[in-house]
């Protein structure tokens, strides 16, 4: 059994080969959410959060946006004041669902909850890179 740091190397290692999926030119220049200071610094940093994707939604799926933002969010500092919670930003978590969803790793789900999970393609893949 692999560490969750090992599996979602591997998983990235999978989504770089893949076509469908490719980092957006905008995404060199944003903030993960309003909690963060500066753009992520990796170059790699899309595949990676992709994966990490691919993965929650493994173990807690069917997922919404909004449940993701929930996980990847963090405290926002406001100077003296004490800090707040906040939420990660959406695009950027709703493009690397819909990336996943062309590829076919993940696909809507309406009953009984409303989010995305894995298919047997994606299934299959956080499988092999897991263990």
């Amino acid at each position: 059994m692999k560490t969750p740091s090992q599996t979602i190397e591997g998983i990235k290692e999978t989504l770089m080969k893949d076509s469908k999926i490719s980092q957006p030119e905008w995404s060199r220049f944003i903030k993960t959410g309003v909690n963060v200071e500066r753009p992520p610094s990796q170059p790699d940093w899309w595949f990676i959060r992709e994966a990490a994707i691919l993965r929650k939604v493994s173990i807690h799926g069917p997922v919404g946006v909004q449940r993701l933002r929930t996980a990847y969010g963090g405290k926002r500092r406001r100077g003296h004041k004490p800090p707040h919670r906040k939420d990660a930003g959406g695009k950027i978590i709703r493009t690397m669902l819909q990336q996943l969803e062309e590829a076919g790793y993940i696909k809507k789900v309406d009953k009984p909850k409303i989010g995305r999970m894995l298919t047997s393609k994606g299934q299959s893949l956080v499988d092999k890179c897991g263990k």
